[in-house]
C-alpha cells in the first residue's frame, strides 16, 4: 500500500493546503473544500486554480475524493489516539485536526467545521475567517483611532505639565533672586549698623580711656615728686651732727618740704562709664525696630467696623506695597466699654481684592475667639481649636495655647493660612472656594466674644499689594 506521502498532494486542497474536508468538484473539474470554495467565490465567480468563470454556486460533492481524504486522515488519527506527540500547526484544530476555517464570535476564537457542530459551541454565532478578520480589523482600526486621539490628548497634557514644571522652575528662580535681594538689603543694613555701632563704641572707649589716662598721669607725677622728697629727707636724716644736719636741711630739704606742705588737688580714680544704652541690653529688639526704616514706612489708616460702628485704629505703615499697623480695638462710640457685654464681631472695611496680606492678633488671654475671614476662620471656644471652612468645622491640635495668631491671605492663589505668631509655626491652610463671591472673603474677620476692657485686643497688620 502506497504511503500517504505519495498521494498527499492529490488529496490536498489548493486553497487551504490541507487534506480535503467535504470536497466538492467544480464544472472546470477542479476540487476544493466546500468551505474554502464558498469563501473564495464570495469575492468573484472564478475558479481559484484555473480562473474559469461560472455562475452556479451549487457544487456537487466529490464522493470518491471525500472517501480517500477520510482514509488519509485515519493514520494521523491513530497516531493521536495512540498518544504520539506531534506539534499541531497553528491553522489546524488541535482537537479535530481540521483546518480552522471559522471564527466563533461568541467565544472569540477560531474553530473548524466539526467544532461548529459540537455541543461545546451549541447556539454560538460563527463567521468565515475572512469575514471575521475584516470585521475585527475594522474594530481594531477604530480602537487604534481612539487610542491615537487619546494619546494625542495625553501628549498635550504632558506638554502642558512640562510647561508648568518649566514655569515652576522659572518662578522658583525669580523668587530665589527676590529672596536673595531682600536678604542682601537686610544684610547691608545690618552690616552698616554693626559698623556704626562698633565705631560709636570705639569712640566712647577712646574718650573714656583718655580721661583715665590724664588722671593716671597726674597720679604718676605726684607719686614721682613724693618719692624724690622721701629720698632727700632720708639723706638729711642720716646726718648726725647738729651743724651738718642744719646745713643739709637748709640747703636742700627745707624747700622741698615747703612744697610738699602745700595742699595738692584731690586725686580720684576715674571710673568706667562705658555703655551703649539700649544697644547693650536690647540690641536685637532696637535693630528690629530700626529695620522698619529699611522699608521706608509711610503712615496710613486702617479702618475697622463692628455692627455698623467704626473702631479706632493706630498707624498703618506702607513700603511701596508693604504696610504695617498696630491697633488696639475699642468702640469709639462708647465711653463705658467695661459695661458692654455684647460679642464684638469686627470686619475690616479695607477690601482685599489683590496682593498678599498678613495680620497678627493677640488672643493669649481670650476665652473665645474667631479670626480669619468671614466664612474661613480659626476658632477657639475655651477648650478646643477648630477650623471653619464655609460652615464645615474640623478640630485642630495646636500643642499649646498660642498668645498670638498670624493670618496670611494670598489673593492670587486664594489661600488662607494660620500661624502661631510667636514662633511662626504653621497651623493650617485653607483654599478659598472659587464659587464664592469675592466680597465674601475680601474683608478680615474677628469675633472676640464678649468685650473685656481689662483684656484689650491688639493687632498688627502687614500688607503687600500688587502694582
Amino acid at each position: 500500500m502506497a504511503s500517504f506521502s505519495s498521494y498527499s498532494e492529490d488529496l490536498t486542497c489548493p486553497v487551504c493546503l490541507s487534506i480535503f474536508s467535504d470536497p466538492v468538484i467544480l464544472f472546470c473539474g477542479h476540487s476544493f473544500c466546500r468551505e474554502c470554495i464558498t469563501v473564495s467565490l464570495s469575492s468573484g465567480q472564478q475558479c481559484p486554480q484555473c480562473r474559469t468563470t461560472f455562475k452556479e454556486t451549487h457544487f456537487t460533492t466529490n464522493h470518491i475524493l471525500k472517501s480517500l481524504a477520510e482514509k488519509a486522515k485515519e493514520p494521523e488519527k491513530l497516531k493521536r489516539d495512540g498518544g504520539t506527540d506531534k506539534e499541531v500547526p497553528a491553522w489546524i484544530c488541535p482537537e479535530h485536526e481540521e483546518k480552522l476555517k471559522l471564527f466563533c464570535v461568541t467565544d472569540q476564537q477560531m474553530a473548524c467545521i466539526i467544532c461548529r457542530d459540537s455541543e461545546k459551541h451549541e447556539g454560538h454565532k460563527f463567521k468565515p475567517l475572512k469575514e471575521a478578520a475584516a470585521s475585527l480589523r475594522k474594530e481594531v482600526e477604530t480602537l487604534k483611532q481612539q487610542g491615537s486621539a487619546e494619546n494625542l490628548s495625553v501628549e498635550k497634557l504632558a506638554q502642558t505639565q512640562k510647561e508648568e514644571i518649566r514655569k515652576t522652575g522659572q518662578k522658583s528662580e525669580e523668587l530665589m533672586k527676590q529672596i536673595s535681594s531682600q536678604f542682601e538689603e537686610m544684610h547691608q543694613f545690618l552690616k552698616k549698623k554693626e559698623l556704626e555701632i562698633k565705631k560709636e563704641l570705639k569712640q566712647k572707649e577712646n574718650k573714656e580711656v583718655q580721661k583715665m589716662t590724664e588722671s593716671l598721669n597726674v597720679m604718676e607725677t605726684v607719686l614721682k615728686e613724693g618719692r624724690e622728697l622721701d629720698e632727700k629727707m632720708t639723706s638729711v636724716l642720716k646726718v648726725t651732727g647738729p651743724e651738718m644736719f642744719l646745713h643739709s636741711w637748709t640747703h636742700g630739704g627745707s624747700s622741698s618740704t615747703k612744697d610738699r606742705s602745700k595742699p595738692i588737688a584731690p586725686l580720684q580714680v576715674v571710673r568706667s562709664s562705658l555703655s551703649m544704652g539700649h544697644y547693650e541690653s536690647h540690641l536685637q529688639l532696637f535693630m528690629w525696630k530700626e529695620m522698619l526704616q529699611v522699608i521706608k514706612p509711610q503712615a496710613e489708616q486702617m479702618k475697622l467696623k463692628s455692627q455698623g460702628k467704626d473702631l479706632t485704629c493706630g498707624s498703618y505703615y506702607n513700603r511701596s506695597q508693604s504696610q504695617y499697623c498696630s491697633n488696639c480695638l475699642c468702640n469709639s462710640s462708647s465711653n463705658n466699654q467695661a459695661t458692654n457685654t455684647q460679642p464684638v464681631s469686627v470686619l475690616s472695611t479695607n477690601q482685599f481684592t489683590s496682593g498678599e496680606h498678613y495680620w497678627e492678633i493677640d488672643v493669649g488671654q481670650k476665652g473665645y475667639w474667631e479670626l480669619g475671614l468671614q466664612k474661613y476662620f480659626l476658632k477657639y471656644d475655651g477648650r478646643t481649636y477648630s477650623v471653619s471652612d464655609q460652615g464645615r468645622c474640623k478640630q485642630k491640635q495646636l500643642g499649646g495655647r498660642p498668645a498670638k495668631i498670624g493670618v496670611y491671605l494670598n489673593c492670587s492663589s486664594k489661600e488662607l493660612s494660620f500661624y502661631n505668631a510667636d514662633n511662626m509655626k504653621h497651623i493650617h491652610s485653607l483654599t478659598l472656594s472659587h464659587s464664592v463671591s469675592e466680597s465674601a472673603y475680601e474683608s478680615a474677620y474677628l469675633n472676640i466674644g464678649k468685650y473685656d476692657d481689662k483684656v484689650p485686643v491688639s493687632m498688627c497688620w502687614y500688607s503687600k499689594r500688587v502694582k
